[in-house]
């Protein structure tokens, strides 16, 4: 059944509306696109929202989850998964050549980073985790005494932060297991493991995160 034409308008409204905020990334991935708030804020019942939203679905730019509701998608799904892939081999190389380089204060300030975003998963807040996870890897990965390994590094993660604002606005459960294995990172550090092993632990910590989407996507 067709909405009548007042609403279709109103639901063309909603739908520019909310795109161009998504164009400009005011909504960016994993954001949820919450009805009523935005309906008030069009003065619009949430009837034409929704249909915009349904909308937005279909062309790809928003999905939906039970119990979650509609978010803003993933903006391209083969380049984050290239960006992921990339960004675990050369961090992961970083990160083992930077080992020997840090000193206590660095890793006890690394666990300190990682003591607040385990305080971060009871209540979760992706973007903010997403942030402070940027903190303790910098600080693992930032006296990389390459300096065309730690460019490459510091490409990825800007890369990142243009293809999603958190994984973990779409994997939430992932988190636990992230701060998990900054320990074990940690660990192996303060233990002089071996580099192979420190840079494989930090690559297969950033794919794990990859492939945590991939199997709920």
């Amino acid at each position: 059944m067709s909405l009548p034409v007042e609403s279709a308008s109103k639901s063309e409204r909603a739908y520019e509306w909310i795109r161009e905020r998504i164009a400009r990334r005011e909504y960016g991935p994993g954001f949820r696109l919450v009805l009523g708030p935005i309906a008030q804020t069009l003065d619009m019942s949430v009837v034409p929202v929704r249909e915009a939203i349904r909308r937005l679905e279909a062309e790809g730019l928003v999905e939906f989850e039970r119990n979650v509701g509609a978010r803003v998608s993933l903006v391209d799904r083969d380049e984050y998964v290239h960006s992921m892939q990339t960004l675990g081999v050369v961090e992961g190389i970083a990160t083992a050549l930077s080992a020997p380089l840090l000193a206590e204060r660095d890793l006890d300030r690394a666990e300190s980073v990682n003591t607040r975003l385990t305080a971060l998963l009871d209540d979760f807040d992706p973007i903010a985790f997403t942030r402070l996870n940027q903190d303790f890897h910098t600080v693992l990965f930032e006296p990389c005494p390459n300096p065309h390994i730690l460019d490459l590094v510091h490409r990825g993660w800007a890369r990142m932060q243009g293809l999603r604002d958190s994984t973990f606005a779409f994997v939430p459960g992932r988190a636990h297991e992230s701060v998990e294995e900054h320990i074990e990172i940690l660990e192996l550090i303060r233990g002089g493991a071996d580099p192979l092993e420190i840079e494989l632990a930090a690559r297969q910590h950033r794919w794990r995160t990859m492939n945590a989407y991939l199997a709920d996507h």
